[in-house]
């Protein structure tokens, strides 16, 4: 019975990515770095002297693995032409790599990879290459992003392609948390504020937005009922960094009984509650309802 789960899920990732299976790879090397990092921090600990700290490293690692994982599912429905996919990942790749080998590299040197008080000027230069390549990135994300708000992709797959908009707004509000940690030189803010938090709470909106978007595509629900819960889930993510950001900008930390944590709090429950009524109506729609479409099938046949 497991090996058949096994074989299922592995088939599944297959389709999944198989349009853009070398950012896939990609992503999943942040995930064996980031593995091969816990197992050291589990051995020696994180802390390298005297800047570094290679559990940042594992964390970074992690998380650029999803994104990179979240950009190989998206791209194949932003319906842009095969010729400008092959240069957006021909921009990734390079990109993703170096970062990758700085943020690992330099950690375990003991330097601080972006804003060392320590290191040589090939380190400076390392950490500005780092900052350039941040900006590259954010602007290629941009241009993936732009595509799907054309109103063509709408007709076909509307709660997906909805989903993926609003993640796509949760993005933009982590890049700016990325260009305010380079302004800081650092994440910390204030006397309790720490950036980072609002950062990756932004990202993971790349997962969680197009889920609810395509769980809903696949319940079947009355349109209006599924409009419903998925604007008001994902508004309710955007609240919730809405909440972060600003709680973050006054200095204090969002880890605190107060207003803006609450309702922090409170529109990620509220997201998570659309997802599981979401997933209760897949679950419990007829057996033989009518056949929906594969996450990257564009067609919406």
């Amino acid at each position: 019975m497991m090996e058949n789960d096994v074989r299922m899920a592995l088939r599944g990732a297959r389709r999944l990515f198989a349009e853009e299976k070398l950012l896939a790879w990609l992503g999943v090397l942040g995930f064996v770095l980031a593995a091969g990092i816990a197992a050291y921090i589990g051995i020696f600990g994180p802390v390298v002297p005297p800047e570094g700290n290679v559990a940042s490293a594992f964390s970074f690692n992690a998380a650029i693995g999803v994104f990179m994982l979240s950009i190989a599912m998206l791209l194949p429905l932003s319906g842009v032409k095969a010729r400008t996919r092959t240069t957006i990942r021909r921009v990734f790749v390079p990109i993703v790599v170096y970062a990758y080998a700085v943020e690992t590299i330099q950690h375990f040197r003991g330097v601080n990879p972006r804003f060392s008080e320590s290191g040589s000027i090939i380190d400076t230069i390392a950490g500005t290459t780092f900052g350039l390549a941040s900006f590259i990135l954010i602007i290629v994300t941009t241009i993936v992003a732009v595509s799907f708000f054309r109103r063509s992709l709408l007709a076909a797959r509307p709660l997906l392609i909805l989903g993926i908009r609003y993640s796509f707004v949760s993005v933009t509000l982590s890049f700016a948390a990325g260009l305010w940690m380079i302004a800081l030189n650092g994440r910390f803010t204030g006397a309790g504020g720490n950036v980072i938090v609002l950062h990756g709470l932004g990202f993971h909106a790349l997962q969680v937005l197009p889920l609810l978007g395509w769980l809903l595509e696949r319940s079947r629900a009355e349109v209006r009922r599924a409009q419903m819960l998925l604007h008001t889930g994902s508004a309710a993510w955007i609240v919730s960094v809405a909440a972060v950001a600003i709680q973050t900008a006054a200095g204090r930390t969002i880890f605190e009984w107060s207003a803006l944590p609450v309702v922090a709090g409170a529109g990620l429950l509220l997201c998570m509650a659309s997802i599981a009524a979401a997933a209760g109506t897949e679950l419990l729609k007829p057996r033989l309802a009518p056949a929906v479409p594969s996450f990257t099938d564009l067609s919406g046949k």
